[in-house]
């Protein structure tokens, strides 16, 4: 078997040594508010989110699609609706949804979920128009998200809470912690015919390229309450979610202009049982997918491990990221269960969890 091992480094202006101290001044520096209306809004009581909670696939061929996850992880169905599929990660409620493209749609990672304790739909709706979002209709799936840029609206259902577009178009759903596609919890699953070749544990954390990194950090720390946990680099922080081992990530430009396309959910990373690289590989060689050749062209049906170094906050020897690309091209990392984005061989050391 072909293993494909990538490092990645910072350009020559990060690779030189610096202490904890001095990367922690200048990531303060580097990612302090960028306008007074950032300012002011860290002062609004924030939205408390709980975890990762979903995540939606959009996918060229649905039955294509559910075959190659349910015979991967073996996820049980959570919910079948029209031209959707909601599949189970673990142990749940956490859960992704297939969804088949729409004509003239793109192949993508659509949306993030998180789960909001006690959720209060009109809440929310308070919190959002305060930070400046206006509301508005259901926009079609067809429409740019860009277009939709600092708006929001209310769910079908209840727990499915209030769904937002961010200044770059990045669309996130703050939904019920028992939100598993439907209202009213899901209490019967349907197996997958296979208990799959791994073991999902959780969803992990969303690596999301923004025209302007810094100044998504701040809106999302401000609106939900949460913390920086660790550093690949010096101005590529993550911003902890619930107890830390799930995490968003905003990395990118800097460029203030009115944003010119939308934001991108480059990956979703989840976490499994038994994270062994060598056995990982094998199992994804096995089930047909085949060692990426080039790093700057990803086909379908590819895996690779990208090696991060010590100046990107990895371990000496680098810290493994292992990814694999779907039938659609979307790109899936796989990790440790403890894996915080930061250092050790297993990603587990982030010095800031509680």
């Amino acid at each position: 078997m072909k293993r494909t091992l990538e490092y990645t480094s910072q350009p020559a202006d990060f690779s030189a040594p610096f202490s904890p101290r001095r990367r922690q001044l200048l990531c303060l520096l580097a990612l302090s508010p960028l306008s007074l209306r950032l300012q002011a809004q860290s002062a609004l009581p924030a939205i408390r989110v709980s975890k990762l909670h979903c995540f939606t696939l959009r996918v060229t061929d649905l039955a294509r699609s559910l075959n190659f996850y349910q015979t991967l992880f073996g996820m049980p169905v959570l919910t079948r609706l029209a031209g959707a599929v909601s599949l189970r990660i673990g142990a749940g409620p956490q859960f992704l949804t297939l969804q088949e493209c729409q004509p003239g749609e793109t192949p993508g990672i659509a949306h993030i979920g998180l789960s909001v304790p006690d959720l209060s739909v009109q809440a929310i709706a308070e919190s959002l128009q305060a930070r400046g979002l206006r509301e508005r209709a259901v926009p079609a799936m067809s429409d740019e998200l860009l277009s939709a840029a600092l708006q929001y609206w209310r769910a079908a259902s209840p727990e499915a809470g209030v769904f937002l577009a961010d200044r770059e178009g990045l669309l996130l759903q703050l939904c019920a912690p028992t939100w598993c596609g439907v209202d009213g919890g899901c209490t019967t699953l349907e197996p997958a015919s296979t208990a799959g070749l791994l073991q999902l544990n959780d969803i992990n954390h969303f690596t999301n390229y923004m025209g302007n990194a810094p100044a998504a950090n701040q809106f999302y720390l401000d609106l939900f309450g949460l913390r920086y946990q660790s550093y690949q680099g010096p101005t590529m922080p993550t911003i902890a979610v619930g107890d830390g081992r799930q995490f968003l990530m905003f990395v990118g430009g800097a460029s203030e202009q009115a944003p010119q396309s939308p934001a991108r959910i480059d990956h979703v990373s989840l976490s499994v049982e038994n994270f062994d690289v060598e056995r990982i590989l094998a199992t994804l060689t096995q089930f047909g997918l085949s060692a990426r050749a080039e790093p700057s062209v990803t086909p379908p049906w590819s895996h690779w491990v990208s090696m991060r170094m010590p100046n990107r906050g990895g371990a000496e020897g680098g810290t493994p990221e292992l990814y694999f690309s779907d039938p659609d091209g979307l790109h899936i990392q796989l990790q440790h269960l403890n894996y915080c984005g930061g250092g050790g061989y297993l990603g587990d050391v982030c010095p800031a969890l509680p």
